[in-house]
């Protein structure tokens, strides 16, 4: 996934740490396997190639996170959409990098080309249909569903309290070996005077889409160009990593007041970072403001 990551847990007595590291890269191996856009032999890249009209049968991690792509995309009228890959790919944000941006009918093409509604996904069957030249794009949700599956990974090993970070999406399950949960500190933009932001992550995940960061870059999907919105962050926390993680993209994609109130219509904790008139001023949802109070 172009990143690191990072566990830590409670050890009990007898652990063997390079089993469980064994574990752990097989794991995110065979996550990568099926959902990396940069593995010409991945699931994701075979059903990128699939001829029009073609079902693909998904294994169950790939499955289960097309289905939430699905659903999020739906609850946020495309502002997270798992279908984007060949706008991605134009813009150099793919495998291959580009240095001139593409021209208008080309960026057109591309455009109809891509789009959840294309997709037809039958959950029963574990199967997605390729409708024609239509390319996935899960970097917004898989890596996120890699810190669920680790965090269960670890439960299933009787590793029950852990914190899990891939790329900076992070998921605390039980406490630290002191009695405290797991606290982490929110990343706030560079020149940012905004108080540090603290989370305790006691069965709860956080994930923050931020521009600012190099390398950095959120495509709206609806327009097929970078986001100009003003939103210089935004911290989704969430029980799930991976629905914090493609929330967080959704949030930042749709603006300050609108992304705020597509959170508040599904319950979810955001706070979007703004800059207005030269200051960062932070935007919270009820779910979010909630939490604080707490």
């Amino acid at each position: 996934m172009g990143t690191m990551w990072h566990v830590r847990f409670a050890r009990p007595p007898h652990a063997n740490l390079t089993a469980i590291g064994a574990a752990i890269v097989a794991r995110l191996g065979n996550i990568v396997a099926e959902m990396s856009q940069w593995e010409a032999a991945s699931y994701l890249s075979r059903f990128n190639r699939a001829p029009a009209g073609s079902w693909f049968a998904l294994p169950p991690d790939f499955a289960h996170v097309v289905a939430a792509g699905l659903r999020i995309a739906a609850a946020t009228d495309g502002a997270f959409d798992p279908a984007i890959g060949r706008l991605t790919d134009l813009w150099g944000f793919g495998p291959v990098s580009r240095s001139t941006p593409p021209d208008e009918a080309t960026l057109r093409a591309a455009r109809a080309a891509s789009g959840w509604r294309r997709l037809e996904f039958d959950p029963g069957a574990r199967r997605l249909r390729q409708p024609g030249g239509l390319a996935l794009d899960l970097s917004g949700i898989a890596k996120g569903h890699a810190v669920d599956a680790i965090a269960d990974l670890l439960a299933a090993k009787g590793l029950g309290h852990c914190l899990v970070e891939i790329g900076g999406e992070l998921a605390g399950r039980g406490v630290r070996p002191d009695g405290q949960p797991w606290w982490v500190d929110v990343e706030q933009p560079p020149g940012s005077t905004l108080p540090p932001l603290r989370i305790a992550l006691h069965g709860l995940a956080v994930a923050t889409s931020g521009d600012y960061r190099r390398g950095a870059h959120t495509l709206d999907p609806r327009t097929g160009r970078s986001t100009a919105n003003g939103v210089v962050s935004v911290t989704v926390i969430h029980a799930s990593a991976m629905d914090a993680d493609a929330w967080a993209t959704a949030v930042t994609v749709l603006g300050g007041d609108a992304g705020i109130a597509a959170a508040e219509v599904a319950g979810i904790a955001a706070c979007v970072v703004v800059m207005i008139d030269g200051e960062a001023r932070e935007l919270l949802s009820p779910a979010f403001a909630a939490m604080l109070a707490d």
